[in-house]
């Protein structure tokens, strides 16, 4: 029979005490050897691309959302706080020095800006533009179907349009650890090793995604309120202005 040294048996009792307490995971706190996927929605256990499926399909399946954040497209940088859902939308997009709200009912798009912004659109300050800017400002204008300013505007507004052409992650998708988004646990995908963007995919209830930082620094967006009720309403008939088949220019 080997004696143990005293020393060497109060290191283990110390580490086995240390064991049944806490110790430090990539997410935090855990009971030692605690299952990090316990009480989770379970994806965490999942392949990257099974994940990246079930988040997809939850975002589908989810009637409303509301996306806050940055876009760039080309040289323009946008900066995007809309509520969306399968019946419209309702919010507030930024470009350069110019704000502007949009809301959609159904087909009827509306979009609200003051008269610096018409005067942009309708290229200049003085004559008919100017005159067209100073009535638009301030009113939701309906924008014609037919007008070329419809397909570039309604985009923003359109859930499964904006969506799918935001929650791509480019290159070969795999998991990046856990972490948090506002208190909930993620699990985090990434695309071509981080280069083709990062998505957070909740672990707690359903898998919505819940953080984009999109590919070549092109912007971030944060996804909440993922199928909390929200209907878009006609606004007031008294600060609505609807031009018929074509909006003024100047």
């Amino acid at each position: 029979m080997t004696a143990t040294p005293l020393g060497r048996t109060r290191r283990t009792a110390l580490a086995g005490a240390l064991c049944a307490g806490l110790v430090v995971t990539a997410t935090g706190l855990t009971g030692c050897g605690e299952d990090p996927d316990t009480g989770t929605n379970g994806v965490g256990r999942l392949p990257a691309e099974q994940i990246r499926k079930r988040t997809l399909a939850a975002a589908d399946q989810a009637a409303t959302v509301r996306l806050s954040g940055s876009v760039v497209s080309g040289k323009t940088t946008y900066k995007l706080d809309i509520k969306l859902s399968d019946e419209g939308a309702s919010g507030a997009v930024t470009s350069k020095d110019t704000t502007f709200q949009l809301l959609r009912v159904g087909e009827r798009l509306y979009l609200k800006a003051g008269a610096g912004f018409w005067r942009q659109e309708n290229g200049g300050s003085g004559g008919t533009a100017g005159t067209a800017a100073e009535k638009l400002g301030g009113k939701y204008v309906k924008v014609p179907e037919q007008d070329p300013a419809y397909k570039r505007f309604s985009g923003f507004t359109d859930k499964d349009t904006l969506l799918t052409g935001l929650l791509t992650l480019h290159g070969t998708v795999s998991t990046d650890g856990r972490h948090e988004v506002d208190g909930v646990r993620t699990v985090r995908l990434a695309g071509g090793d981080g280069s083709g963007g990062a998505l957070d995919v909740s672990l707690e209830g359903k898998p919505y995604p819940l953080r984009l930082s999109r590919a070549g620094n092109a912007g971030a967006l944060t996804l909440t309120d993922w199928d909390k009720p929200f209907t878009p309403e006609e606004p007031p008939a008294a600060d609505t202005l609807d031009y018929g088949r074509n909006l003024p220019t100047g």
